[in-house]
């Protein structure tokens, strides 16, 4: 009797266990330094302050290729995303310079078409830009790109050759700004670092949060007139997810205004050039901002 009492009790928790449906989100990552470090910030965010675990999938192939249609197909919850990205390229939208009216504009269409919400910007803004080392900035008084026009002509800029080629790139700098540089460069991707580094080039093309910028003591210079697409990043994550676990919503604003292009920098440095760990480096930032 005690001993088919016991049996019951076993299959009744089994039961209820297997009848217990298990809270988790599925985030993803494009293969990025950068999107690794924010996934591993927002698995803390929602693993500490909820009861929802998560599963992660790093680095996935193709980027928002491949992570958008996982999001819409729902097997995919979450994920950082940039306006740039999302408007230029997802919803193949002509460019609006003006980054605030790209956000709402992003946002907007994105929950209509989609049903996939934004949260509020994290506050960087990983775009295209053009770096020049700290020292001669300050010699030549730069800070923007109106002022490197100035100087250009005693210049020598380097990047790869279809930088030189394409309308979004040089020539319609060029055209912009009045660029006249003495010497136009053509580097290797992985070379340009190196170039500048070695004072085989005074300017290079980057992306704005690069780890190596703080490795070589560069300055991102302004682009005054908007002429590069702005790339600020958010958290995405879909409508259901959110209706369905309606306290991830204030989870995420925890990131909202929280990492400038500076910080983003340093991150990014941290994990590339100093070999740490991603998710030691995100939940130490964590740490200093208060949310760990």
């Amino acid at each position: 009797m005690k001993k088919t009492l016991l049996a019951l009790i076993i299959i009744l928790l089994f039961l209820t266990a297997c009848t217990k449906e298990e809270k988790k989100v599925v985030i993803a990552s494009k293969p990025m330094t950068e999107q690794y470090i924010l996934v591993e910030m927002l698995t803390y965010l929602i693993e500490n302050n909820t009861d929802i675990t998560v599963e992660q999938k790093m680095g996935i192939g193709g980027g928002t290729s491949n992570i958008h249609p996982g999001m819409l197909s729902g097997e995919i919850d979450i994920y950082p995303e940039y306006t740039g990205t999302g408007w230029l390229f997802v919803l193949k939208e002509e460019l609006i310079n003006d980054p605030t009216k790209l956000y709402v504009a992003v946002k907007d269409k994105y929950q209509e078409e989609y049903g996939i919400v934004w949260s509020e910007l994290y506050g960087f803004n990983d775009t295209y830009g053009l770096a020049i080392k700290e020292q001669l900035a300050k010699e030549l008084d730069i800070s923007s790109y109106s002022d490197l026009a100035k100087v250009s002509n005693t210049l020598n800029i380097g990047a790869e050759y279809d930088f030189y080629e394409r309308e979004d790139g040089y020539p319609g700098l060029e055209a912009t700004y009045g660029f006249q540089f003495d010497k136009k460069t053509e580097l290797d991707i992985g070379l340009k670092y190196e170039g500048i580094g070695s004072d085989q080039v005074d300017v290079i093309n980057i992306f704005s949060t690069d780890g190596r910028l703080k490795q070589y003591d560069l300055r991102v210079l302004e682009d005054d007139k908007n002429f590069f697409p702005s790339y600020f990043a958010a958290t995405l994550i879909r409508e259901e997810t959110l209706e369905k676990y309606p306290e991830l919503e204030d989870v995420l604003a925890l990131l909202d205004g929280q990492i400038n292009n500076e910080e983003m920098t340093n991150l990014n440095y941290l994990v590339e050039i100093e070999n740490m760990d991603p998710k030691v480096v995100a939940e130490d930032f964590l740490e200093e901002k208060g949310l760990k």
